[in-house]
């Protein structure tokens, strides 16, 4: 969701530090794309069931192939409001040989909701909270499902957790009091998008409020222990730069003297050097199915 400038020499890292953080989680995906299916075709019927899927927020496309993979006779329309990271979808399909049935289209949500068209699957990964009125954006998802079609939306879960308690730098429990700041910041960010409205995160009973049916609820876990290999570790250093760079000055001195440490990417204690870093995290996944209309 951030821009970028045509032209700059680095504006495609962003895009870059997205497939790389998705392809971490690959394993988690595969199993959510799978559980989606079995709740689509309940056992039978599948290819027919399924001819057009919406991956809304879909990034470099991780996800966007592996619905194709899982929905084989669907269009599936890999939908964000970033050049730079839909660049890298049709690639990547292609490279998977789905090019035929991945198309993408760019859209600033929520006011292209309409444009996007209905669909009989829709997945909406880590997208709802960039929006101002949570409700108000999964009431326009649901209006583009077509008739018993199916609304996935994944959001929060439980933050990553990559360091032991004590890391031997600062007071132990740093991670914890980082978690403290990025959510602070989180909740200020929110406060300030456009129509900002608060809501209990009740993400079932939203669904409900939007007219769908809920079907249930799941959490899939990636857990990838010591020794980490360098993508994992590469990923944690771009997020702890990028929590030091939204977060850092809700920390107290100490723990940001630590922080700079962490993303030091000359020095032993470093994220990218660490022998004790890993990478734990959950992603919850929320279901919905529209009602059959006659």
């Amino acid at each position: 969701m951030n821009p970028h400038h045509p032209g700059d020499v680095a504006h495609d890292a962003p895009a870059a530090q997205l497939e790389r953080e998705a392809e971490l989680h690959v394993s988690s995906l595969e199993e959510t794309v799978e559980w989606l299916r079995g709740l689509v075709c309940a056992g039978d019927g599948v290819d027919e069931a399924v001819g057009r899927v919406l991956d809304v927020g879909c990034g470099p496309g991780v996800g966007t192939c592996l619905l194709a993979r899982a929905f084989p006779r669907a269009e599936v329309v890999a939908v964000d409001r970033d050049p730079a990271v839909l660049e890298r979808v049709r690639p990547r399909a292609a490279r998977r040989h789905l090019a035929s049935r991945v198309t993408v289209r760019q859209a600033e949500l929520p006011g292209g909701f309409e444009e996007l068209g209905t669909a009989d699957v829709i997945w909406a990964g880590h997208v709802v909270h960039h929006l101002g009125d949570q409700q108000a954006a999964l009431d326009a998802l649901a209006s583009r499902l077509r008739r018993g079609g199916l609304l996935a939306v994944a959001e929060r879960g439980l933050p990553p957790r990559f360091l032991p308690r004590d890391i031997g730098m600062g007071r132990p429990g740093l991670q914890a009091r980082l978690e403290a700041a990025d959510e602070d910041w989180f909740t200020a960010m929110r406060g300030e998008l456009p129509g900002a409205s608060a809501t209990v995160e009740d993400w079932p009973a939203m669904l409900a409020r939007a007219g769908l049916i809920p079907t249930g609820t799941r959490t899939f876990l990636t857990d990838l222990p010591t020794p980490l290999g360098l993508p994992a570790r590469e990923h944690l250093h771009g997020y702890l730069t990028r929590l030091r760079d939204r977060a850092g000055d809700r920390l107290d001195a100490e723990d940001r003297a630590v922080l700079e440490r962490l993303v030091d990417g000359d020095a032993c204690t470093g994220i990218l050097w660490r022998p004790d870093a890993f990478y734990l995290s959950a992603t919850t996944v929320h279901t919905a199915r529209a009602c059959s209309r006659d």
